[in-house]
């Protein structure tokens, strides 16, 4: 048992100690973490978005209710900040007295250069073409090129829907009361509210034990190999099988300092609100570990060379990590990607974890969720223990 802790310990000082190591185990996935949630982390809080549109009436006065101040005042309640934070809209609109033809070319100029996201205008006779059923129109420039103008495009028009309702109501032709009410409530055991930092953790997690995996377990064994180190410890009473033991051991106290470090920065500096202490949450992180490590093996034992198994990693790193749901949900994806989905058992761990967490419903039955995995190890394992060499090829 002492020599089992000995090589453990070694293997983790070992890759710690290693820049390399330090910086694609640990320093890669927390600035990934990071730019992440500072990017995306915005989805789903109030506040958090915050839109620069032009606001233009060309109408002039004309005689019955004024339509277009429906519009403008539908507009300019969401550009208003409320609780003290930021609103969803910020208005600009032609001052006292400026001329709106030479303000809307001016937006139109803004827009182009991505200072604004969208440009509303309410065009000349638009009272008289609601009120005579000759298909008034908003007019809306956007910029599709930009993310944020599409966004803005589908804040507007669901303004727009809640408008013509209201414009309706006020010339009589639809009565509130008959109304279909609607009420919203969240899945049982789903979140109230989306903390894109809270979905992104576990994956993180996830993809930090990964590619320890993917590319730590095969380049220190085939190294180790290729550097004749193998053959002084079988000289020794220690076996392959506590060999084996001493570095998985290892490479789970590797996975632990990289959970710790991905968790204290998630939970105490993002913001993130995850309860890995749940038992279920415990054993996918363990089946996790094990999957990965297991894939590890696998590369090894095909591979060679430690530079052949690094290149068979990374052609299975990207795939693997970015449509297995780590960062994102692939469930809409299209059918050749889907079918990588459903072999990937990343998907199942990621979905699977998640569904323990309380963050998003799984992707595949609970049972589903651990067998993939499960069957992935006994492949890994079966083929590892067939084909994997501890003599240095001559």
């Amino acid at each position: 048992m002492n020599g089992i802790l000995a090589l453990a310990r070694a293997h983790l000082i070992t890759a710690l100690r290693e820049r390399v190591t330090l910086f694609w185990f640990i320093v890669f996935p927390v600035f990934l973490l990071v730019i992440l949630t500072l990017i995306f982390g915005n989805l789903g809080k109030q506040g958090g978005m915050n839109f620069q549109v032009g606001l233009v009436n060309l109408l002039e006065a004309e005689a019955g209710p004024d339509l277009a101040r429906v519009v403008i005042s539908a507009f300019a309640a969401i550009g208003e900040p409320e609780d003290g934070k930021e609103p969803l809209f910020s208005l600009h609109r032609p001052g006292p007295g400026e001329d709106k033809q030479g303000f809307l070319s001016h937006a139109k100029e803004e827009l182009q250069h991505g200072r604004l996201a969208a440009v509303i205008v309410i065009p000349h006779g638009f009272n008289q073409a609601v009120l005579s059923d000759a298909g008034a129109e908003i007019t809306v420039y956007t910029d599709p090129t930009r993310s944020g103008s599409a966004l803005a495009a589908d804040v507007i028009a669901e303004v727009v829907s809640g408008v013509n309702r209201e414009i309706l109501v006020r010339i009589g032709r639809l009565d509130p009361n008959n109304e279909i009410p609607m009420r919203n409530e969240s899945l049982a055991g789903m979140p109230a509210s989306f903390s894109y930092a809270s979905f992104l953790l576990p994956g993180v997690v996830l993809m930090a034990f990964f590619t320890a995996g993917l590319f730590g377990v095969p380049g220190a064994i085939l190294y180790a190999r290729d550097r004749f180190q193998l053959r002084r410890y079988w000289v020794t009473p220690l076996t392959v099988p506590r060999y084996l033991a001493g570095f998985s051991l290892g490479q789970l106290g590797l996975s632990a300092v990289q959970f710790a470090v991905l968790f204290a920065i998630g939970e105490y500096g993002l913001g993130a609100r995850v309860n890995f202490a749940r038992p279920q949450a415990i054993a996918f992180l363990i089946l996790g570990f094990c999957t990965f490590l297991a894939f590890g093996f696998l590369i090894a034992a095909v591979a060679k060379t430690a530079n052949g198994a690094m290149a068979i990693a990374n052609i299975l790193n990207i795939p693997l990590m970015f449509l297995g749901g780590l960062f994102f949900p692939v469930g809409d994806l299209p059918g050749f990607l889907r079918a990588i989905v459903l072999v990937n058992p990343v998907t199942y761990i990621a979905g699977g974890l998640r569904a323990c967490l309380g963050l998003t419903q799984g992707t595949a039955s609970p049972i589903g969720s651990v067998l993939v995995p499960l069957g992935w190890i006994a492949l890994s394992v079966l083929v590892a223990a067939r084909r994997l060499s501890w003599e240095a090829e001559r």
